[in-house]
């Protein structure tokens, strides 16, 4: 067939005709289209000649249909059947054919007219409120757009083509219930569709209903009609956020408050998307934002008391002793409340954040995902959230994409995301264009296949209708969608700065500018919608409610920060927000509970299922690990989770390989290696109604996956949240993490999170990279003085150093140990962050093992770990007593062993390095009254835990002795590359602490 099959689609698919084709088989076997339309015109090659249809052949019925239908006749009746045709018409109908073919180029033509606006006609959306930048930061028109008659000619029409009427394609909604336009009338419906106010970019997504789905809401005509109530509502939305804003600056007009003059309309934005995704049936929204409009979005949006918003700026208002605070516009909230607009409850919950931008990022998304795993919200339909940017950092920080990256895997999708932009155009003082290389602000959205609707923040009919289309978007498809406020910012980056040192056109405009409100009160006044006085009622009735919080704000006396807890555990604490109790009972477990997990642990709970013939053996193994009532680091920590997981306590485990586990030890998914994707989690096998277990691998994100897990673990105190680093130097990319968020967060925001970090630590000879999880780093952040004893008598001194820390250290040396700070982190009546330094070789090796009898009722966590050998039966013979953490301890006592030296010196292990065992250690002193102290560590002196523990050590004996070092010698990097020089360093450390003379000279 010379007309291909290609071409025959696309001809059916433009003139929407059910077109048959003829067997190819049989010369006279050829089928007439439907009745009412003209035949089709098809040359076929049969036995190698050229033959035209026979019967009745269909030019000149096309030239007919088409005249007709320009006339104005419906398509069905368009069509007039020819006068038979004779051998002697051939050659006329022979020269008719170039007409078909110039009309076919036509429609397809159109139909790449539609398609170009489809694809780019956002890029002459009129989006810059100013009117003077274009937000794509490029001020050309795209060729294929018509922004002139005599652009046409790039389709191959020219300015006779206009009245011209065109079959729409299916791909196009244009034509509401008309199947075919005149092409003038195309041309203006896809300009009012795409280039207004409202630029939509969405082609590049993959999935043919979602694009129609899209189409359908931005071009089908008249669909963005408001009612007059509806018009309505959204002024007194407006009036709310701008007087809102206006009377901040009226009472404080020195303070710093990152107001959102400017995009005042992101109130009546966000309570649009909240609107209607509780009218589809969401009942919890939780947000992330920056800085700017913060306060408006707490006093309009989460309806945050507005005296306790007021009070924040009383300089003589004292602080409560909860912690030491943070600025007003990084506050945090959760408040449950009717939804007035479809009469449902919602709870709203704004995580506080620190100014670093995009950092709650996956902390909302963690949060969201915890929520929706305690309410069965499987499909996102319940808990929902909404994360606002700021335009420049939204392209700027790396955090962005990352969370992007969580948002379809299966143990991080929260089921969608709406994403608002405040595009200010501008960074501080840095234009855009300096800013990013990236079209807009929001491309990297486009990672994810997320549709992305730009919109003219002074138009707010625009803005709520995009706003309503992102939150169906959302309840219909359950993935990321993203809406560009284009707006401006009248002030500088806050209202104490000036930006028309960098910015002065722009700001020239600015303070030319409307706002919007005005404009749009004066709209709906021309309209008839409401008039001047009720406009300024609305107006007078706000301003009362502003001054009446006001004047109750005085009365204020005290900052209370739990006012603004983000995070509520109802039940978990006392009224008053203390914990139930200061103790903490036996983490140990009765040996019938540690022999079935130990059995669990070691088979395979599912039928026919095959497992690798080398996961064989380790589970043989681990299962005469139990036969001797004894554990390694793998079932120690199985068994640790197993128990909790029957006292019902859910347990997260995420990170890097953490299923199987970087070093191979773990092994909590069994894959089948016969059946692909048949796995088994062995956890989940333990007991009838036992909490769910939890692991994932993450993707190769630690930002990104540390925030997420932070914020799951904010949900609830019920449950054990872990993430653990591939190797413990990884942390150092989620940084912001720990010193933003884990660091400081209870003092910050009084915000209590048990999160555990796991990070493999260890001088191995494995190189700089993969050596040290930098535990100085996290000592030094440690809030306890070391310049000062406790009160060592304090009833329950060890919980009572707990609840005060801000975080708790550990390097422990057993897996016993490890099974028990495990299973305390969750006994314990309050939460506090866990950094454990977990080990490498320790995981296989033979002295790293722990009797049951050291895990049964009665036991507990070992702060520190005493010398039980032959030094400690004779104290007073003991010449040097060592100090240490970790890994180190088993080269010590095999240098110890090899030296002869067991009675001479004692070794002592701290196991929990912050809170700080003042009182053990004191005991341990005070046991060997003629030993020298020592600390040794692996780490170099510059790093490690020396700077930590020397002055610690030295408040515990009152200074009455030195305290030595044996170790590395300070260093740039965390370990050598050279296992030789490794293997000296580690000898030469081993020396100097056994050499009783070593420390002479220095005396």
């Amino acid at each position: 067939m010379s007309f291909y099959l290609k071409g025959r689609q696309k001809l059916r698919q433009i003139f929407c005709l059910p077109v048959r084709f003829p067997d190819v088989h049989n010369s006279q076997s050829w089928t007439r289209l439907e009745a009412g339309s003209p035949e089709l015109h098809l040359v076929s090659h049969v036995d190698g000649r050229d033959s035209y249809t026979r019967g009745r052949i269909g030019v000149e019925s096309w030239d007919i249909f088409f005249r007709n239908t320009n006339a104005g006749a419906p398509p069905g009746t368009a069509y007039q059947s020819p006068l038979p045709l004779s051998r002697a018409s051939l050659a006329a109908v022979a020269q008719a054919q170039p007409n078909v073919d110039k009309l076919v180029e036509d429609h397809l033509a159109v139909q790449s007219l539609i398609r170009a606006y489809q694809i780019r006609g956002h890029h002459v959306a009129q989006l810059d409120p100013l009117g003077i930048l274009d937000a794509d930061l490029d001020s050309s028109v795209p060729a294929d757009i018509i922004s002139s008659t005599d652009k046409l000619g790039f389709y191959g029409l020219d300015e006779s083509d206009l009245d011209k009427v065109f079959h729409l394609p299916t791909t196009t909604f244009i034509g509401g219930q008309e199947s075919a336009l005149p092409l003038r009338e195309i041309i203006r419906r896809l300009e009012m569709a795409y280039c207004q106010h409202i630029g939509v970019e969405f082609m590049f997504i993959n999935d043919l209903e979602q694009c129609q789905w899209i189409r359908q809401k931005f071009e089908t005509p008249g669909v963005m009609q408001f009612t007059n109530e509806e018009k309505r509502t959204l002024l007194a939305r407006l009036v709310r956020s701008t007087r809102f804003e206006e009377f901040l600056q009226r009472k404080w007009s020195s303070e710093k408050r990152f107001g959102l003059e400017g995009c005042e309309v992101l109130i009546p934005a966000l309570k649009t998307i909240i609107d209607k995704s509780s009218e589809n049936g969401v009942d919890y929204v939780i947000m992330g934002m920056p800085h700017r409009g913060r306060l408006n979005v707490l006093a309009n949006v989460i309806r945050k008391e507005l005296e306790q918003i007021f009070c924040q700026f009383d300089s003589k208002l004292e602080a409560a002793d909860e912690g030491s605070g943070d600025v007003k516009y990084h506050l945090g909230m959760y408040h449950r409340r009717i939804n007035r607009v479809t009469d449902r409850n919602i709870t709203l919950s704004l995580v506080a954040n620190p100014s670093h931008l995009e950092a709650a990022d996956p902390v909302v998304m963690g949060k969201t995902k915890a929520e929706q795993f305690y309410c069965g919200d499987t499909e996102g339909k319940k808990v929902m959230s909404i994360l606002l940017h700021g335009d420049a950092a939204f392209a700027g920080q790396g955090i962005v994409y990352e969370t992007f990256h969580l948002s379809d895997l299966p143990s991080y999708t929260t089921h969608g995301t709406v994403h608002v932009v405040v595009n200010n155009q501008i960074g501080f003082t840095t234009d855009p264009r300096m800013a990013r290389s990236s079209p807009y602000p929001t491309d990297v959205a486009r990672v994810v296949n997320a549709p992305i609707f730009h919109v003219n923040s002074d138009d707010p009919e625009a803005v709520m209708y995009v706003c309503k289309v992102a939150a169906e978007w959302r309840s219909t498809f359950h993935k990321d969608v993203v809406v560009d406020l284009v707006c401006y910012r009248r002030n500088g980056h806050n209202e104490m700065d000036e930006p028309m040192f960098t910015q002065p056109l722009m700001y020239k405009q600015i303070r030319k500018q409307k706002p919007v409100l005005q404009k749009y009160a004066e709209l709906l006044v021309a309209q008839g919608v409401v008039n001047q006085p009720e406009y300024e009622e609305e107006i007078s009735k706000y301003d009362k409610i502003c001054e009446e919080a006001f004047a109750r704000s005085k009365d204020e006396k005290i900052l209370h920060i739990k006012h603004w807890l983000d995070s509520p555990w109802p039940g978990f604490f006392t009224l008053d927000g203390q914990p139930r109790s200061m103790s903490c009972p036996s983490t140990g477990l009765t040996e019938d509970v540690l022999t079935h997990i130990g059995n669990v642990a070691s088979s395979v709970p599912v039928e026919n299922f095959t497992i690798h013939g080398g996961l064989s053996r380790i589970l043989k193994t681990r299962g005469e690990l139990v036969k001797n009532r004894t554990v390694d680091w793998a079932l120690a920590e199985y068994m640790a989770f197993g128990s909790l997981l029957k006292e019902g306590i859910h347990i997260r485990l995420s990170g890097q390989d953490v299923e199987r586990g970087t070093f191979s030890h773990r092994h909590h998914v069994l894959h089948d290696q016969n059946v692909d994707k048949r796995t088994c989690i062995p956890m989940n096998h333990l007991w009838p109604n036992q909490a769910p277990y939890t692991v994932c691998n993450s993707s190769l994100s630690e930002y990104g996956v540390l925030g997420f897990e932070l914020g799951f673990a904010m949900a609830s105190p019920n449950a054990l949240v872990l993430w653990e680093a591939q190797f413990g130097d990884f942390h150092n990319t989620a940084q912001c993490i720990i010193d933003q968020f884990i660091c400081p967060g209870q003092a910050k925001w009084v915000r209590q999170n048990g999160i555990v970090l796991l990070l493999p630590h260890g001088m191995e000879g494995m190189g700089p990279e993969h050596s040290s999880a930098r535990p100085e780093r996290f000592l030094q952040m440690c809030n306890d003085d070391p310049d000062v004893l406790p009160d060592l008598q304090q009833a329950n001194f060890d919980i009572s150093q707990l609840y005060d820390c801000n975080w708790v250290v550990v390097n422990c040396s057993t897996p016993g140990n490890f099974f028990h700070v495990l299973r305390r982190q969750i006994l314990l009546p309050f939460r506090k962050p866990l950094i454990i330094f977990t080990p490498k070789s320790l995981l296989r090796h033979p002295e790293a093992r722990t009797s049951f009898d050291e895990m049964l009722p009665g036991t507990h966590f070992q702060r520190v770990i005493p010398e039980s050998g032959p030094a400690a039966q004779a104290p007073a013979g003991v010449k040097r007593l060592l100090f240490c953490t970790g890994k180190v301890y088993y080269d010590l006592t095999r240098e110890r062993a090899a030296r002869g030296m067991a009675e001479q010196v004692a070794i002592t292990r701290i196991e929990q390095l912050s809170p700080f065992p003042f009182d053990l250690l004191l005991k341990e002193v005070q046991k060997y009254p003629n030993a020298e102290l020592a600390w040794c560590q692996e780490e170099h002196k510059n790093q490690g835990y020396y700077d930590y523990v020397k002055p610690r050590l030295r408040t515990t004996i009152d200074r009455a002795k030195p305290v030595w070092y044996a170790g590395r010698d300070p260093a740039a990097a965390p370990a050598t590359g050279n296992k030789k020089t490794h293997l000296t360093e580690l000898q030469r450390l081993l020396d100097t602490a056994f050499d009783l003379d070593a420390f002479k000279n220095f005396s």
